[in-house]
């Protein structure tokens, strides 16, 4: 794999080479030392994956992100010397298409690099998705009839799953929702677990509705849920939040898919969305919702930063609808509010 790394200081350089050089089968495409040279690589020699930086001369690397993802799209991870103590410029590069970030590895006194294992990480998790994805085997769920049952169990519910440019699609799509709207909403954005909690804030200060890491537990009405552990996040037989290790082989976790297939076999309804994205992850999770009666919608090529994992989905015949972002939270809310209408109400004969 060909890495270009982009970077104004010589020592994060050097300690990007020595990482980029224990990765299996990686090579140094290029060097950039500054956001509008990685552009004009970028241009002239696209590489497999680009490790940028976020502070520097004449063009930062949110800008440069976004012009990359415009003009030439490729995958680019953000390497900065501080995620947290950058947390805006971060999500505002996820929102352009960067796939996720990692704090700068740094170069020791006698030459050891400190902090390689995440960065070898994320290169490792590139090369994955663009490996065929194995086809997702969810053992069926022993649904108890108590549980069944239980109170709650067919609320309607939204489910959201994106990557590659989700941040921002995220925010159009959920701030466009009416604030009377009060179904639960249940999202997987990939992003390491440990840039979970930037990202809820982050989305908190974008939007009017509560946001909060999923957990363990109850689906609480009238808040966003977000996948906040590199585990897959699924709804069990209780109709509650857990978290499991299983299926391993996946190149994403959380899994959209998982998520999306724990759903389909809960009796909860509802609408999925499957935004933006690079991948295939979600495709298959949304033919089973189909399949089991949700509302299913894709986001569509032209709004995409990448049309990978959405136009997965089309191809497979998973989307009932396929609508640019700025139209999915109106057919979102029209969708809810028919579902809510057909829910039986207490008291009601059955």
């Amino acid at each position: 794999m060909r890495i270009g790394i982009v970077n104004d200081l010589k020592l994060a350089i050097e300690a990007l080479r020595r990482v980029v050089a224990a990765a299996p089968d990686s090579s140094v495409a290029w060097i950039a030392e500054d956001g509008q040279q990685a552009l004009d690589r970028c241009r002239e020699d696209r590489p497999d994956l680009v490790l940028m930086d976020l502070i520097m001369p004449v063009m930062d690397g949110v800008e440069s992100t976004r012009r990359i993802m415009a003009e030439c799209p490729c995958p680019i991870v953000v390497v900065t010397a501080t995620v947290d103590g950058n947390a805006t410029k971060v999500y505002d590069a996820l929102g352009f298409g960067a796939l996720d970030a990692v704090n700068t590895p740094t170069l020791g006194p006698r030459g050891d690099v400190g902090g390689a294992e995440a960065l070898l990480r994320k290169i490792e998790l590139v090369r994955r998705m663009h490996r065929p994805m194995p086809r997702l085997a969810v053992p069926a769920v022993d649904r108890p009839a108590a549980a069944l049952a239980g109170a709650g169990a067919r609320d309607p519910l939204i489910a959201i799953g994106a990557s590659t440019g989700g941040p921002q699609a995220l925010v159009t799509l959920l701030s466009g929702l009416p604030d009377t709207l009060g179904a639960p909403i249940v999202v997987v954005q990939h992003v390491d677990a440990e840039f979970v909690p930037g990202l809820v804030r982050w989305l908190g200060d974008q939007i009017a509705r509560p946001v909060r890491i999923a957990e363990p537990g109850p689906v609480k009405p009238g808040e966003v849920h977000v996948a906040g552990h590199n585990r897959h996040l699924v709804l069990d037989a209780a109709g509650r939040f857990d978290y499991r290790e299983q299926p391993e082989d996946l190149p994403h976790r959380p899994s959209v898919d998982v998520l999306f297939q724990s759903l389909a076999a809960s009796r909860r309804r509802g609408v999925a969305v499957l935004l933006t994205g690079m991948g295939r992850d979600g495709a298959e999770g949304l033919l089973a919702m189909r399949k089991s009666g949700w509302c299913t919608i894709a986001q569509d090529r032209e709004t995409s930063v990448v049309w990978g994992m959405p136009g997965t989905a089309v191809r497979l015949g998973a989307a009932e609808e396929v609508l640019p972002i700025d139209a999915i939270a109106a057919r979102v809310a029209r969708a809810m509010t028919a579902l809510d209408s057909d829910r039986p109400r207490p008291g009601a004969d059955r």
